[in-house]
Parts: structure tokens; sequence; C-alpha cells
């Protein structure tokens, strides 16, 4: 594993089976995640037919932004929710 792959470990919230998931999905370091965001990630993880819980949104939106997923603000949770909700339903309209 490259210094930019072991990168996603060092982020809040992500241990070995989060990166895992991740790679299988194309994101291999933080600046991908970045780019994507939490939640075209966490889409692209449901659409594999990975199995994960909203717990896997609020931690890559952690991650991204230096913060334990429980810590998160309520409303940020639901509107994280609301917007991996919308991409859920235009991915299954396709």
């Amino acid at each position: 594993m490259t210094q930019r792959h072991n990168d996603l470990l060092e982020l809040k919230n992500l241990g070995a089976a989060s990166v895992n998931i991740l790679h299988a999905i194309g994101v291999n370091c933080h600046d991908d995640l970045k780019k994507l965001g939490a939640v075209e990630a966490y889409s692209r993880i449901k659409a594999r037919g990975i199995q994960v819980s909203k717990v896997m949104l609020y931690a890559l939106e952690g991650a991204l932004i230096d913060i334990h997923w429980n810590d998160l603000d309520p409303e940020l949770k639901q509107q994280l929710l609301d917007q991996a909700e919308h991409a859920n339903t235009n991915l299954s309209e396709i």
C-alpha cells in the first residue's frame, strides 16, 4: 500500500473495513474521497450492493471534515440522508 492509500486510514472514522469498501468503489486516497464527497461515495457503495448503514454516510462526512461521526450536527445528518435518498432515487430511474 502506498502512502496515498494509507492516508485514508489516518482519517477520523475510517478503519480497515471502511477503507476496503472505499477501494472497491475506486476511492484510494483522501483526495479521491474529497472529490467524490460523502454522499456520492455512499451512493456508489450502496449501488455496488455493499450493505452499509447510514453510519457509513456519517463516517465519510466526518472523515472529510475531521469530526467523529457521532458529533455531527443532527441537521447535517438529516441533510446527508436527504441527499443520499435523492441520489439513490435518481440512480433507480436510470
